[in-house]
């Protein structure tokens, strides 16, 4: 990936809370001489290992698990906030008339090691860890031990669990670092007057204010 030094972001817990803000990845790996790529939500832990673990489950259907042995590369692509930045939310532009349209966006490359579990236990963990988070704001959240055991039983024999013993991690976040502070707030301030929360609030904290 192409990381201009204004925009790279090596800092663990700004690539962290990409990851978890963001959680559905795309597991790209190598087979039979080109690239497949999985989109799978998954869980991060970054304290497991030097750089973190990532888990989830897939389809027992889908061929990726027995294609990929224990040990295989593989790269997994977590899009964050990102959004069309018009020159016309530049104040300077309307002085110079010398700025161009532009993309801002929050990427987080993660590569490592992938390891299959084709487990009771380990698929049923995930799960449970996967709808406890993504529950959480429900008012009243969904669990396994709502629908009938054997029903369950049933269904985590059609999954297969899936490690990524992560060896690096690669950020990238392109938010108007390379304009003047005006310049970049104005246009969070036009993004979130759009409902675009995310991506405002991170271009709000992405470089020095006035």
């Amino acid at each position: 990936m192409y990381i201009p030094a204004h925009f790279a972001e090596t800092r663990p817990e700004a690539l962290a809370r990409i990851i978890q803000a963001h959680p559905l990845g795309m597991l790209v790996h190598a087979y039979g001489g080109q690239f497949d790529a999985d989109h799978i939500p998954f869980e991060f832990d970054p304290d497991e290992g030097p750089h973190g673990t990532l888990r989830a489950h897939v389809a027992r259907a889908n061929p990726l698990w027995q294609r990929c042995a224990n040990g295989t590369p593989v790269m997994v692509v977590f899009r964050g906030a990102e959004a069309y930045i018009s020159p016309n939310w530049y104040p300077s532009k309307h002085e110079t008339h010398r700025l161009v349209p532009t993309w801002n966006y929050e990427v987080v490359h993660v590569h490592g090691t992938l390891s299959v579990h084709d487990d009771e236990r380990f698929v049923r963990r995930i799960v449970a860890r996967l709808t406890r988070r993504h529950e959480a704001g429900e008012p009243q959240p969904w669990k396994m031990g709502d629908s009938a055991p054997e029903f369950i039983n049933e269904l985590l024999q059609h999954i297969v669990g899936i490690e990524i013993a992560v060896t690096s991690l690669e950020g990238k976040v392109k938010l108007s670092q390379n304009r003047a502070p005006r310049d970049r707030l104005n246009a969070a301030d036009t993004l979130a007057a759009r409902e675009r929360h995310d991506i405002a609030q991170s271009m709000r904290g992405a470089g020095p204010n006035p």
